[in-house]
């Protein structure tokens, strides 16, 4: 188990029934980043990740 997990278990606990825009979760990306600066580069690494996950499903 990653220590990560722990984070995304809560998430899922707490917010697991609602429904978000990605307009919305890139707003909040935004907001962790300048309160958060040092994260900016798994945070961009996470929403490229997200932006291009069905590529392969493209070919």
């Amino acid at each position: 188990m990653y220590f990560t997990d722990r984070g995304i278990e809560e998430l899922v606990e707490r917010r697991g029934e609602e429904e978000v825009s990605l307009v919305w979760l890139g707003e909040r990306l935004r907001e962790f980043v300048d309160l958060n600066p040092e994260f900016e580069t798994p945070i961009e690494r996470l929403a490229t990740w997200l932006a291009r996950l069905d590529d392969d499903e493209d070919d």
